[in-house]
């Protein structure tokens, strides 16, 4: 019997997972929350290849979400475009801009690097809100439809909205989470393993650390724009909140809370901290208190994440 690559095996495990959990949702709203934990596992894997691989840090990939999420909204306006071609704007434009300012402050280290990064995603933040003509402001702007459910209508696949955008979100992150996984064990991905481990050795061993450190900031907004592409064609609506400091924040805990060096652990802590706001309702009042306390109690109890944590506990049983 053939044995499954640590790869395949994730890929299995996820493509599963997106496969059955429709059959165990007990109304149609939860294909909506499946989709949203899908478009935030988007966004997390790129900061897996981010802080996971090459261990930099950024405060500020919120506002490559807002420039994925305002081209799907203002390119169809003023450039004609299909809200699908959009997505690969958005995406060019985000690849552009992190290039361009990832070479001076990817320079820094620590928290200087996460400070110049929190002031790039602030700065984004401030021109979507403040340019009123163009952006609507702080009143947020209608998106087109994606057009792709009316589509598969006429072929005969009739999906209710909320089916639709869990089935493609679903698909749209086995393939990011694939494109993650093959990086991991090419010489790409091992030279951002090396510098993460330590930047002077990976220097002496021949690895252009600027070079590397430089790519994987720019894949990694890639993932954040395009999840931010596909969180507002799905609400058919975006405001700046989407660039907003918090939501930057809430990446990098979703990816450390599940486990940032590895793929399916940052997922899953995606679905984690996606699901616990629905689960804590009835805490309505102490919503926020109960969710910092849970992350703090997963921070000094399993501090390199859930999912890894839970599946050494599990291989130390079976040892």
């Amino acid at each position: 019997m053939m044995k499954l690559t640590s790869k395949q095996a994730t890929l299995l495990v996820l493509a599963a997972l997106i496969a059955i959990s429709p059959f165990f949702f007990p109304s149609g709203y939860y294909f909506r929350i499946g989709a949203l934990i899908f478009v935030n596992g988007i966004a997390v894997t790129g900061i897996v290849i981010l802080t996971g691989y090459a261990g930099q840090i950024s405060l500020g990939h919120a506002g490559f979400a807002g420039i994925g999420a305002y081209a799907c909204a203002l390119a169809p306006i003023y450039l004609g475009l299909h809200p699908g071609l959009a997505i690969v704007l958005g995406a060019a434009i985000s690849a552009a801009l992190a290039y361009l300012v990832g070479r001076p402050i990817l320079q820094l280290r620590g928290y200087y690097l996460g400070v110049a990064s929190l002031g790039m995603g602030i700065l984004i933040f401030m021109v979507l809100s403040n340019e009123r003509q163009i952006t609507k402001g702080p009143d947020g702007i209608d998106v087109p439809e994606l057009g792709l459910r009316a589509l598969l209508k006429d072929w005969g696949l009739n999906l209710t909205n909320g089916e639709f955008w869990y089935a493609f979100t679903g698909l749209c992150l086995l393939i990011g989470a694939w494109i993650a996984l093959n990086l991991y064990n090419s010489p790409s991905g091992r030279a951002l393993r090396a510098l993460h481990g330590s930047e002077i050795a990976a220097r002496t061993v021949g690895v252009d650390v600027a070079k590397y450190k430089l790519q994987a900031f720019v894949i990694s907004a890639v993932y954040a724009s395009v999840s931010g592409s596909l969180l507002a064609l799905q609400n058919k609506f975006v405001s700046p909140d989407v660039a907003g400091y918090m939501h930057s924040i809430e990446m990098v805990t979703m990816a450390v809370l599940g486990g940032a060096g590895s793929v399916l652990g940052a997922i899953f802590g995606a679905g984690i901290l996606t699901l616990l706001p629905q689960a804590l309702t009835v805490f309505a009042e102490y919503e926020q208190l109960m969710l910092g306390l849970v992350m703090i109690l997963v921070m000094i109890f399993m501090p390199q994440g859930l999912l890894p944590s839970i599946l050494r506990k599990f291989r130390g049983k079976d040892e």
